[in-house]
């Protein structure tokens, strides 16, 4: 991993304009907190769920292969489910073998969605960690390119770009609600804005990653399980956003298993909008009261992936 070079601006805008053929401007739905029971406020949710193969991984994905030079005997991606998806669907599409290693808890519509892009699954553990080491072991016996789920440059600059665009099309919010695992995304996302609004992460209770790690003043190993232990429970953040989010994020809250299943019904009921856990745990911290905002605040939303079977959330 390239814990050098830096997540600047330059270089995330550089990243979207390598991958903007292959990937989607997602949209924005406009809405009001009273729509769901909070006080009335500006509410803005940006709709990455809709991304190619089902999450906003897909920029990453895009970037690592676009930006990298990947051997002929392919890439290889460790996941909890969202980012094996999306090196599997832009590797299909660009025609680069990969090979994704995933632990057994890895919801079942994922699993679906690797094999359906024809790359090769390998199940090997019970979490993301055990995947993690496997696929580790893979590299070093085969030399294919390694790319990481959160903990790379080039991820990095590629989950950027849900910043860019964000601020192009909602240039007056104040602040900005990210689900956190092992930080990518948020990562990318803060440094793009650099302070410029207020950026809060949210994290379940049962997987406080990054919560540990501001704790202990670096990365370490936390608890990883709850509802979205496939998406959100990688036990550590990356380093490279570590120290992106220590100066660029303002708050990071902690949110039940029952709150993040409060907002997927929600989420479905006011916006017919479908969201594994993981995509709706930042809605979920202002459903549940863990974040606040200000009368007058302006707040958005990212929500972030949709890989689940389908449900309804109708009584």
């Amino acid at each position: 991993m390239d814990q050098v070079t830096p997540i600047t601006r330059e270089r995330i805008a550089a990243t979207e304009a390598a991958i903007r053929p292959f990937v989607r401007r997602t949209p924005l739905v406009r809405a009001d907190g009273a729509d769901f029971g909070l006080l009335p406020g500006s509410l803005t949710f940006k709709l990455e769920m809709l991304q190619h193969s089902g999450s906003f991984k897909a920029r990453g994905a895009f970037a690592n292969l676009l930006l990298r030079e990947p051997p002929a005997i392919g890439v290889v991606a460790a996941s909890g489910g969202n980012h094996g998806v999306a090196v599997a669907y832009a590797a299909h599409r660009l025609g680069v073998p990969a090979t994704i290693f995933l632990p057994d808890i890895t919801s079942p519509a994922k699993v679906e969605r690797i094999r359906s892009y024809g790359a090769d699954l390998v199940v090997a553990g019970s979490r993301y960690a055990d995947a993690l080491a496997a696929s580790e072991a893979h590299i070093a016996a085969t030399g294919a390119m390694a790319i990481h789920a959160f903990d790379q440059t080039e991820t990095l600059l590629g989950q950027g770009t849900v910043g860019l665009e964000l601020e192009q099309d909602a240039p007056d919010i104040d602040t900005l609600l990210v689900a956190v695992g092992g930080g990518g995304l948020i990562g990318g996302v803060a440094a793009w804005y650099g302070g410029r609004i207020r950026i809060v992460a949210v994290e379940p209770e049962a997987a406080p990653t990054l919560h540990a790690a501001l704790a202990a003043g670096r990365p370490v190993d936390a608890p990883a399980g709850g509802i979205a232990a496939d998406s959100l429970a990688p036990r550590r953040v990356g380093e490279l956003m570590f120290a992106i989010t220590r100066t660029n994020v303002a708050q990071a809250v902690l949110v039940s298993d029952d709150a993040i299943r409060q907002a997927q019904a929600a989420l479905w009921s006011g916006l017919r909008v479908v969201a594994e856990p993981g995509g709706a745990a930042a809605f979920a911290a202002l459903l549940c009261g863990r974040y606040r905002p200000s009368p007058g605040e302006r707040v958005a939303v990212l929500i972030c992936g949709a890989n689940t079977t389908a449900v309804s959330f109708d009584d």
